[in-house]
């Protein structure tokens, strides 16, 4: 059974455009973390594969931040990456897209000699478990 959109085409296409694809809440999450530990860092590498995030590049060391919805988190217990239930045909190939463009650039950064870390939106839920998290990454402890 599908089920019609709740939102006219119009009001479907004003929320989808607050979406943002930078400074995001969970991004301004892990910024601070990293920087209340006292690391420095530069954002959104234009020239680096996928656009990471967070970039260390003295250390070649990128995080990105994923949304668990827009990124396909892969854990079956995430509840925040659940599928839409309208209009299935056209959410599939898009998030799956996503996810396969992250594998691709995950890869083409490691081929490069980065080491790359994915934070997922749930795992913010435990700050002080991230925060560890990110400093073993960070100082090389991975």
């Amino acid at each position: 059974m599908v089920m019609a959109d709740t939102l006219t085409p119009s009001a479907r296409s004003e929320r989808m455009g607050r979406v943002r694809g930078r400074d995001t809440k969970p991004e301004m999450v892990v910024r601070r973390l990293i920087h209340g530990v006292g690391y420095r860092y530069r954002l959104q590498a234009r020239d680096l594969p996928g656009r990471p995030d967070i970039v260390f590049r003295k250390r070649k060391k990128a995080i990105f931040v994923h949304g668990c919805f827009w990124h396909r988190h892969p854990d079956p217990s995430c509840k925040l990456a659940r599928l839409p239930k309208t209009r299935l045909d056209f959410w599939l190939p898009k998030l799956e897209g996503n996810r396969k463009r992250d594998i691709a650039n995950v890869k083409r950064l490691e081929e490069m000699g980065w080491q790359v870390l994915l934070v997922w939106e749930c795992e913010l839920r435990d700050r002080e478990q991230l925060k560890n998290v990110l400093r073993r990454f960070i100082e090389g402890d991975t």
